[in-house]
């Protein structure tokens, strides 16, 4: 009898949470995709020095400009063939993705810092603080981001750190207008009242009744931004003022390739390729982690 009146609440109550978190995990096909090939780019990363088997700064003018192993001609020492200057294609595509990886997300960590600090902090406090932000974020969007960006590199020289710096410091407007936007959504719900009614302090409201409610939106812009880091870093190394080389980098790569192109189209499709995948699976991750965290689907 008991066993029946369990399976008869359970009928009524439905699908635990848990279940149905699983099952819109399993039932969004961009998101599993994405999470796939990023799990996939992140471990050929991670695992290069294992895989690559040659070093990604050996030069050898003797087997340089080898093909990829589906060409006549390629060696099978170099799978993905060998650039200008006879470094293995597939060690420098292996060890490039950690340089891309590495800049989306230290990049994407400090905009999202600096941009959701000063959008929460306008959303909720208005006033004064708004009017600022809203300055800043206005005099941030008059400024093209490439152009900034060459200027600052140009200036300051072309490296790995700056790259980072540089790009960490200009992609934080979008994370300001999403967090004062959700954040002026949220503040003057229900559950903040209360919170405020039972003398919550300032801090407490953010961190547990504001923060969770845009979580979704939060993941949404630093997925976005990510790969918007990915590509700008790309551009720069094509222009010759982001990585330097011998450094590996996928853009650096293109950019090396470009003299060759209308003889050897696949020395900028194989890093062209590799960059296009990885960008759109941040994009799916993030779009798939936003329909998953939506505040409609928690129950």
């Amino acid at each position: 009898m008991a066993s029946n009146i369990d399976t008869l609440a359970q009928e009524i109550q439905g699908p635990s949470p848990a279940a149905l978190l699983r099952r819109r995990v399993f039932g969004h096909y961009g998101l599993l995709f994405g999470v796939t090939v990023l799990i996939v780019i992140v471990a050929l990363a991670v695992l290069a020095p294992l895989l690559a088997g040659q070093d990604p700064y050996a030069q050898s003018l003797v087997a340089r400009m080898k093909p990829p192993f589906w060409m006549e001609g390629s060696d099978p020492n170099h799978l993905l063939g060998t650039d200008h200057l006879g470094r293995d294609y597939l060690a420098r595509l292996l060890y490039g993705a950690r340089i891309s990886l590495a800049i989306g997300l230290i990049a994407a960590l400090i905009s999202g810092l600096i941009g959701t600090t000063m959008g929460v902090a306008a959303g909720y406090f208005g006033g004064r603080v708004d009017l600022v932000v809203t300055f800043l974020i206005n005099v941030r969007l008059a400024m093209p981001v490439v152009l900034v960006a060459l200027a600052v590199v140009a200036v300051l020289g072309g490296s790995l750190q700056v790259v980072i710096v540089v790009l960490g410091f200009l992609l934080w407007d979008r994370f300001a207008v999403v967090m004062r936007s959700s954040t002026l959504q949220v503040r003057g719900l229900e559950y903040v009242n209360a919170a405020k009614a039972i003398g919550c302090s300032t801090r407490r409201i953010i961190l547990s009744e504001i923060m969770p409610n845009i979580l979704n939106n939060l993941i949404v812009v630093m997925t976005l931004e990510m790969a918007h880091a990915i590509l700008l870093e790309a551009a720069l190394s094509f222009l010759g003022l982001g990585v330097q080389p011998p450094t590996p980098s996928w853009g650096l790569m293109i950019s090396e390739g470009k003299q060759m192109m209308l003889f050897e189209p696949w020395v900028i499709a194989i890093p062209g390729v590799a960059l296009f995948i990885l960008v759109l699976a941040i994009n799916l991750l993030g779009d798939g982690l936003r329909d998953i965290t939506a505040p409609e689907n928690r129950s």
